[in-house]
């Protein structure tokens, strides 16, 4: 009991963090006494909670490293190329349908691509042209 009131277990290891004074145990604590343990553990755990956020802020800082890495070692986009782009490479591969960067299968795709440009110009004219009739 001499060990706990002195604030360790074994006498190397601290068993509280805070030391209890005699008659804090048989129940002869005042008002003040309860003020400064509350305060204490008020503390504690403002400290407690400062060692878990910055644990999280190193862990997320290496997390965005290691993910800046696995984009690949070239210089990043700039944000008008972002801008410009609007997708990363690996959304417009999956949208298209593309498993690699080979020419010819980049080649089908352009011309999809015009030919769908060449059907959209040629509903429009067909638009134009129904909006340009007299109503007769």
């Amino acid at each position: 009991m001499a060990a706990l009131r002195r604030g360790r277990l074994d006498g190397a290891s601290p068993a509280l963090p805070f030391a209890l004074c005699p008659g804090d145990l048989e129940g002869g604590g005042s008002v003040g006494n309860m003020a400064r343990y509350l305060a204490q553990i008020v503390v504690l755990g403002a400290q407690v909670l400062g060692r878990a956020f910055a644990l999280a802020l190193r862990q997320e800082f290496a997390a965005s490293r290691a993910a800046a890495e696995a984009r690949g070692r070239g210089r990043p986009l700039s944000a008008a190329e972002s801008r410009v782009a609007g997708i990363s490479l690996q959304e417009a591969q999956q949208i298209l349908n593309v498993s690699s960067l080979a020419p010819e299968e980049i080649q089908k795709v352009v011309r999809a691509k015009e030919r769908l440009d060449e059907e959209l110009r040629i509903q429009a004219q067909s638009q134009k042209r129904e909006e340009q009739k007299p109503e007769t």
